[in-house]
């Protein structure tokens, strides 16, 4: 068991913030499996691990449909920051070496973040008519949360600085995304507004 839970926690809530459920179903098999000892016993339960795998399916369909991951995001808003903290709050309780309260602010206030530039790129990226780009980057963030919570289990640390590098990119990518739409929405709009104008100059009365 690590001296500290905190890479683990923080890793763990950044995760929460992309996929709850895969944390959740990852943690509870890397535990019930004996991969590992620092889970907690209320994650490997049968009937968690279940209901994480059927939600965590849902979620996979979900994800990769235009517009309608934009509302399960909305939905999740509430749900992954506590995910996060919850599972820090279980991770910090089994390891000791952490307060409670104190892991699962940590834990969900990285999922929240985490959340917020998913939630914001997905937005970003609907603006795009075809799907694939939606399949794409949720195929990514599945595979990164499977991977990095494997890798935090034996290297916390290591994955904990990756989940911070992860989260500041994605924040900056996030503002530049944004940045960039209002641009282009702003010069279609202008380009409307001109061709109305030369439209209504075109049929306007003779003299």
């Amino acid at each position: 068991m690590s001296v500290s839970v905190l890479p683990l926690v923080f890793t763990s809530g950044w995760a929460s913030g992309v996929n709850a459920y895969a944390v959740v179903l990852l943690l509870g098999v890397f535990g019930a499996t004996g991969v590992t000892d620092q889970v907690p016993d209320a994650l490997q339960r049968p009937d968690v691990l279940i209901v994480a795998g059927v939600l965590f399916l849902c979620e996979a369909v979900a994800d990769k449909i235009p517009y309608v991951d934009s509302v399960w995001d909305s939905v999740h808003t509430v749900i992954r920051p506590i995910a996060g903290a919850v599972v820090g709050a279980l991770l910090a309780g089994q390891s000791g070496s952490l307060p409670d309260i104190a892991a699962g602010a940590i834990g969900g206030s990285s999922a929240l973040l985490s959340h917020v530039v998913k939630a914001g790129t997905r937005m970003a990226v609907n603006t795009s008519p075809e799907p694939f780009s939606n399949i794409a980057l949720s195929t990514a963030e599945d595979l990164g949360v499977a991977a990095l919570i494997s890798f935090a289990i034996f290297h916390p640390l290591a994955a904990a600085i990756i989940a911070g590098a992860l989260l500041l990119l994605g924040l900056v990518t996030l503002v530049v995304l944004w940045r960039q739409i209002r641009r282009f929405r702003r010069r279609r709009a202008q380009r409307r507004e001109e061709k109305r104008l030369a439209a209504a100059g075109a049929t306007g009365p003779e003299r």
